[in-house]
């Protein structure tokens, strides 16, 4: 990350509400993310040889650089998928108060 990232977008996409549930709390409840937010979506891909297509949750989690790829790791213990999709986009502006908003609201794990 470079001072250019303002903040984090980790997005993830998994296969039930009620597990976009768990890894939003428990993101949140951790200090990794500001915020979670959750989208229904269709995902249609290439798996082992087929294309599929599934409902999928889609989760965009806002959070701080620092902070980002704890998220990620987090994901990772809590995603029941062999490949989970788990990327991280930088922001590079917005409105600075909200971007303040995420930076104190997401400074990591163990923090209160």
């Amino acid at each position: 990350m470079t001072d250019t990232h303002k903040a984090m977008l980790v997005m993830t996409t998994v296969d039930s509400a009620e597990l976009a549930a768990t890894i939003a709390t428990a993101l949140v409840e951790q200090r990794l993310a500001a915020c979670v937010q959750e989208m229904p979506i269709r995902s249609h891909y290439r798996w082992e040889g087929s294309v599929q297509s599934d409902v999928e949750t889609l989760l965009f989690v806002k959070t701080s650089p620092q902070s980002a790829a704890a998220a990620m790791d987090a994901i990772r213990m809590l995603h029941p998928y062999d490949v989970p999709e788990i990327i991280a986009l930088p922001v590079t502006d917005g409105l600075p108060a909200y971007l303040d908003w995420i930076r104190t609201e997401s400074p990591g794990a163990g923090t209160s």
